[in-house]
């Protein structure tokens, strides 16, 4: 009896030890694969981080820049009030260094000048009568700089400033009338200037979509011919905003 006695207890001893000992394994074990996973987990970010540099550098490392769109334009035409444009443009940029380029800018603003039924703003003058709006143009050809104030992976920002003329059509669609008698600026070619910030959207390193709103400043005047009508043009100030598609080319050296 003692005997069967003693090897209950031993057995049972035994059997505990190893109950002990696999038990001390699995820890052993789980604490080994959470160090793995956090050590793959570190592991993968790093390489996430590594790719985002490899695509900030490659999208900001080209040396042009094409864009092109449409927009609106919220226009001074000298009329009694400001007409609304539809606008095109189509801009080039050139980076010397991943931050700072140069950029040429072509753009045309198209709309009707609010002339109502009586263009005259001066006491005593012959107001006209008319049964529409005439159309009016204006394509402003700009030149400046571009200096990119934040650039990520999928945003960009970009300040932009740019001088040059801007070529204005004011009564080529009012039936023979002149600017004079519809009360609008003087069809002629006067400096410009423009400040904008692109906001870019990146789709790929090379593509990517844009948006951008800019004020427009111009220096329009009146005909000599026109006693009627007032005052005298200075600067006009007109807002809008533009949207497009960017594509990027070329390798900074």
């Amino acid at each position: 009896m003692f005997g069967f006695r003693l090897n209950v207890k031993c057995v049972t001893g035994v059997l505990l030890a190893g109950f002990m000992a696999s038990g001390a394994i699995a820890v052993q074990a789980q604490q080994q694969q959470q160090q793995t996973t956090h050590r793959t987990r570190r592991e993968s970010s790093a390489n996430r981080k590594a790719r985002v540099e490899r695509t900030i550098a490659e999208t900001y490392g080209h040396r042009f820049e094409v864009a092109g769109g449409g927009g609106y334009l919220r226009f001074e035409s000298g009329a009694p009030q400001r007409n609304n444009e539809v606008t095109f443009f189509m801009t080039g940029t050139y980076f010397l260094n991943p931050k700072l380029g140069i950029v040429g800018d072509i753009r045309g603003g198209y709309g009707n000048a609010r002339i109502g039924n009586t263009a005259c703003t001066i006491v005593g003058c012959q107001p006209v009568f008319l049964g529409f709006n005439p159309q009016i143009s204006e394509y402003p050809f700009l030149g400046g700089v571009a200096y990119r104030l934040y650039a990520k992976e999928k945003i960009a920002v970009t300040a932009t400033g740019e001088g040059g003329v801007a070529l204005g059509k004011f009564d080529g669609a009012a039936k023979a009338l002149p600017s004079a008698v519809l009360g609008v600026w003087e069809s002629r070619t006067k400096p410009a200037f423009s400040l904008g910030v692109n906001i870019d959207y990146n789709f790929y390193p090379n593509l990517a979509f844009r948006v951008s709103p800019t004020y427009l400043g111009t220096f329009y005047r009146r005909p000599p011919a026109d006693v009627n009508h007032g005052p005298d043009g200075t600067i006009q100030n007109n807002f809008g905003f533009n949207a497009g598609i960017v594509y990027r080319f070329g390798k900074i050296k």
